[in-house]
């Protein structure tokens, strides 16, 4: 159903990085190629392993999600774009508008004209997939102020105010694995052409099995808060409408399905995906939401297992 995450934590596991590459380098290169990690944050947690099995198993490598050099190798072979990329910061970048924090409940969300990003840190770390701490690392003197330089990972920029556009290729369908965490978009021949971690169901709200198609793709969805669909809800909750913006509790894109109350969505916490529940809907990052939602029309095939 539509809703925010759950807080119910499933246990990770991190794998060491090799000799050949820092794990930052691992999570860029496999975002570059298609392979999502979820957010960047230098650790590789599960849904980096996750994404590095895809990868390995796209190539002809059993998947066993462990990073080693000859895997490094294939997945670095050729590409001489780097990791790591210079940003200067702009004036238009710390404009905002910014909340400063989020709302405690849906009612007060609900008064506020939008959901927007709580700080241009925040906003920085989405543009380039990154955790804000990792920003942060990487610019242990940074005061993000304009004019200044900074490194960011080089991954495709978000910019959660630009509408995604179609990709024109047809005859794609999503699979969305609940045991996995994970989705899958792939062309008619089987060629997989994205994967992505996703936070799918919980225990109270299970992801229910078969297939459906996409009926819709809404860019920057209101959020409409009806507490009668959530098991957890605050027995004083009234409904509200909480408005568009990053933050919102769907993100920036609601991808519908014909089946009701369930969709594939964005997130205002991206840190949670594929490491926590959801109330049973999809939910991705927000950058890799708009990248599916580029990717589907009306009548894509999804199915969930």
């Amino acid at each position: 159903m539509i809703g925010s995450p759950s807080t119910r934590s499933r246990p990770g596991r991190r794998a060491p990085a090799p000799p050949c590459a820092k794990a930052v380098q691992w999570q860029i290169r496999l975002d570059q190629h298609g392979f999502s990690p979820g957010q960047i944050d230098g650790s590789l947690g599960v849904s980096t392993t996750r994404a590095l099995a895809a990868f390995q198993e796209a190539h002809g490598i059993a998947p066993s999600g462990q990073p080693d050099c000859a895997v490094w190798a294939v997945l670095d072979e050729g590409d001489e774009k780097p990791t790591l990329m210079p940003y200067t910061v702009t004036a238009d970048d710390l404009q905002g508008p910014f909340i400063g924090r989020l709302p405690p409940d849906m009612e007060a969300a609900a008064r506020l004209p939008g959901l927007q990003y709580t700080s241009p840190l925040e906003a920085l770390g989405e543009r380039f997939h990154a955790a804000p701490a990792l920003l942060k690392r990487l610019n242990p003197r940074a005061r993000f102020s304009a004019g200044e330089q900074i490194n960011v990972p080089a991954v495709t920029p978000f910019d959660e105010a630009a509408k995604p556009q179609r990709d024109a290729a047809a005859g794609m369908s999503i699979r969305v694995s609940r045991e996995e965490s994970a989705l899958r978009v792939t062309r008619a021949d089987g060629t997989l052409v994205f994967f992505a971690p996703v936070s799918s169901g919980s225990t109270h709200d299970p992801l229910p099995p078969g297939t459906w198609k996409v009926t819709a793709v809404t860019w920057h969805p209101v959020f409409h808060y009806n507490p009668d669909l959530f098991w957890d809800a605050d027995p004083n909750d009234d409904a509200a409408t909480v408005k568009a913006g990053p933050n919102n509790p769907v993100g920036v894109v609601w991808i519908g399905l014909d089946l009701e109350h369930y969709g594939l969505h964005g997130t205002p916490d991206p840190s949670s995906i594929g490491a926590t529940a959801s109330h049973g809907c999809v939910r991705l990052t927000n950058w890799d939401a708009a990248r599916v939602a580029a990717l589907v029309q009306p009548g894509t095939p999804v199915v969930f297992e």
